[in-house]
């Protein structure tokens, strides 16, 4: 069922989402606060955009063109909905293409920052599709792989260009090799923890392409505390 809902605590910013598919989570704003934006980043390519939340987060952080593509027309539909209501078209261009043909349409070495929060899940089983199509495209690797998206970011991305993502702890060490693999240097990392005592069950990683070696290890994101209301720093990411 569709739903429209308030985006976090922006006034009069609402985002539209189905109940039956998928609805954004605390990845996508985790990585929209953690992605490196700054008075030199004129463009910004979000892939695998969903409905775009992270693309509507971003328009409160930069005046940059931001573009996020999306494969799923009815997911993109929800997105382009919300852009327009929010009156964010100025801002944001949503496309609905396989981002695997993203520089035919795009063109190379274009953006400045790249982002995504991509499907964590490795799978073969197409059985998947008979529960829910949508939301095992979402979830699972059946259309866009890892390698395919630190590919499509490293031939996206100006020199010195910014890649930022989120993921499973679990698939760690195969992210750091597949952005080296496509010549994005990891940079920035941090690890993101439920609760204190609870292990990681995020992970942000940043690179650049073509950067030096050298990584910095953040402290870590705890998104709970003792009383399971959210620490002062996730409430902070959902304040105007």
């Amino acid at each position: 069922m569709e739903v429209r809902n308030r985006l976090l605590n922006f006034k009069n910013a609402y985002i539209y989402q189905n109940d039956d598919w998928f609805k954004f989570s605390l990845d996508s704003v985790l990585l929209a606060n953690f992605a490196t934006i700054n008075l030199r980043t004129k463009k910004i390519l979000d892939l695998a955009t969903g409905n775009a939340p992270i693309p509507m987060l971003l328009t409160y952080r930069t005046k940059a063109k931001i573009y996020g593509v999306e494969i799923q027309k009815e997911i993109y539909e929800l997105g382009q909905k919300s852009v327009i209501e929010n009156n964010m078209l100025n801002q944001i261009n949503l496309f609905n293409f396989d981002v695997k043909d993203l520089n035919k349409h795009l063109g190379f070495e274009q953006f400045d920052v790249v982002t995504c929060n991509p499907p964590y899940f490795k799978t073969n089983d197409k059985k998947l599709f008979n529960d829910n199509k949508i939301k095992a495209i979402a979830r699972h690797e059946i259309f866009l792989n890892l390698d395919d998206v630190c590919s499509i970011a490293s031939k996206s991305l100006k020199n010195k260009g910014i890649f930022a993502l989120v993921h499973r702890p679990e698939r760690f060490l195969e992210i750091l090799d597949t952005m080296r693999k496509y010549n994005i240097e990891p940079k920035r990392i941090q690890f993101v923890y439920p609760k204190i005592e609870k292990e990681a069950n995020m992970v942000l990683i940043e690179g650049i392409k073509n950067g030096n070696s050298g990584i910095k290890l953040l402290n870590p994101i705890i998104v709970y505390d003792e009383e399971n209301n959210y620490n002062k720093s996730i409430k902070k990411m959902f304040e105007e």
